[in-house]
Parts: C-alpha cells; structure tokens; sequence
C-alpha cells in the first residue's frame, strides 16, 4: 500500500477519515491525497462553459485549495507525504475516476449514514463511492483516536466470485497484522447445515496463504443483523465486506448487504467490489 486517496468537504466526518489516514499512513509509510470535489452550485450548472462563471468558478476553486493547505498543516499530518487535489466533478464520479487513473490502493471516508426515504433517494456519496469503486473504500464512523486494528472480521458466503475481492482483503489486512475472523451467515432464506457450510469455508481457504485465522457459522435473521450481531460478539476492529456494486432499479429492488453496513454500523468496514 503506498498511497492513500481521501476525499473531504472539511465536515467534521471528513476529518475524522482524515485523522485515521494519517495513523495508516505513519505506519504503513504512506502517501496521502487530500481531494476535494468542487461541486459547482445548481445555478452555475448550466453555465459553467460561460465568461461570467469563470471567476466564480475560480473564487471556489482558490477557496478550496486554501482549506486543504491548511488540513496540511495539522499536527497529526506532520512527517505524510500529502498531496492536494481540487476537481471540479461530481463528488462520488470524481473521486471514482481520480483513484483508477492514479494509482491509489486505499480510499477512506467518512460517512454519518443515512436512512429512511432519504437513503432510498439520495444516499450518501460514500455509499455512491463504496458502490463505484474499484478500489478498496475504507468507511469511518466516527472518531479514533487510536486506529489499532487487532481483530479483523470477513464476512461472505465464501463463492467462487469472491475468490478476487478476497484476495485483495489479504494484500490489506497484511498491514495491520491482525487475527483474521471469517464468518459465514446463515439466515432462513440462505441456511446450510454446519457440516456444509464447514465446507465452503474451508475449500474457500485452502486456495490462500492465510494468515491466523478463525472459521465461524453464524445464525441470524437475515445477513446485515448477522454481520452486526456477530462483530459485537467479537469485538471487531474492522468489518470486511465484498460488494456487487448494484446501482439503479437493481439496488433499490434487491439492496446491498454492503450499503446497508455502511450506513447503519458504527464499526468501520472496507468493502471490496466483486
């Protein structure tokens, strides 16, 4: 991992991304990009391309990288290689293309979550980030002050198609160097006998070089709640997820384990997409 994107709009929840960036970044010797996405008022939209916008354009534009500057100069980012980046795109689009035409290995957000009518319309642009991104997505919560990350949890139904993602959630976990919690959740929609779900897992794993690990078969209602019950058994430091990256009439038909988590659980959870 060499080097992280981590978008803001200098909310408190954009810090607190920030905050743990930097705790990553230190260990790991990790650069850091501080992006921001200018997204122009409704007003300007039609008439970005005209004379009168421009220097409008440009107050915003200067204003932003005043602000990342001065993100820059924080304690906690003292002795980060940090680079700062203003777009001029919509927030979960830029940040999408930004990390796959630039090399980055992480990105981490911040997200408060959102529920109701308002997840079903709008959603967060870290949920729209989580649902694009090729890249790993780190999602952060709230605030941590100590980012010590001793126990891992995975969560998947362990089929071929994750075989990719996982491989990836590997290359990541090295760095923090934690115990490894592999869970399969069984619901009554999608329930397996013990000795089948041992199985799955263990035909899943030995196709890897693991590191500690822990296989667990985890009963719940239905696969958000087992996630959510089982990290709280655990204690889990940190939540791993794959998504399909569903968008559209698909998503709102079928929904996604993986916003889900996102926008209800406190825990942080880095998502993979299949």
């Amino acid at each position: 991992m060499k080097r992280i994107l981590i978008p803001t709009d200098f909310s408190k929840y954009a810090n607190q991304a920030i905050e743990v960036g930097a705790q990553i970044a230190k260990k790991n010797n990790c650069e850091i990009v501080l992006i921001n996405m200018l997204e122009l008022p409704t007003h300007m939209n039609d008439a970005v391309s005209g004379e009168t916008s421009i220097p409008e354009i440009m107050l915003f534009k200067r204003k932003a990288e005043e602000m990342l500057k001065s993100i820059k100069d924080r304690d906690y980012l003292q002795g980060i290689t940090i680079t700062e980046v203003v777009r001029l795109d919509s927030a979960y689009e830029g940040i999408s293309n930004y990390s796959n035409n630039n090399d980055i290995d992480l990105i981490i957000m911040g997200s408060h979550g959102t529920s109701g009518i308002e997840e079903i319309l709008i959603g967060s642009n870290t949920e729209k980030v989580v649902r694009l991104s090729k890249i790993p997505v780190l999602v952060i919560k709230k605030e941590v002050k100590d980012f010590d990350v001793r126990t891992i949890l995975f969560a998947s139904d362990f089929s071929e198609e994750i075989k990719k993602p996982f491989q990836k959630f590997l290359a990541v976990t090295k760095f923090f160097d934690a115990k490894l919690n592999l869970v399969m959740i069984c619901t009554p929609n999608s329930f397996k006998s013990t000795l089948v779900a041992e199985k799955i897992m263990k035909d899943f794993v030995a196709e890897f070089e693991m590191p500690e690990h822990t296989l667990n078969i985890y009963n719940d209602t239905n696969i958000e709640k087992g996630i959510s019950n089982y990290s709280n058994r655990i204690d889990a430091d940190l939540i791993g997820i794959c998504t399909h990256g569903r968008t559209a009439l698909t998503h709102f038909f079928n929904g996604s384990v993986t916003e889900d988590l996102v926008n209800h659980i406190s825990r942080p959870v880095i998502t993979f997409k299949i």
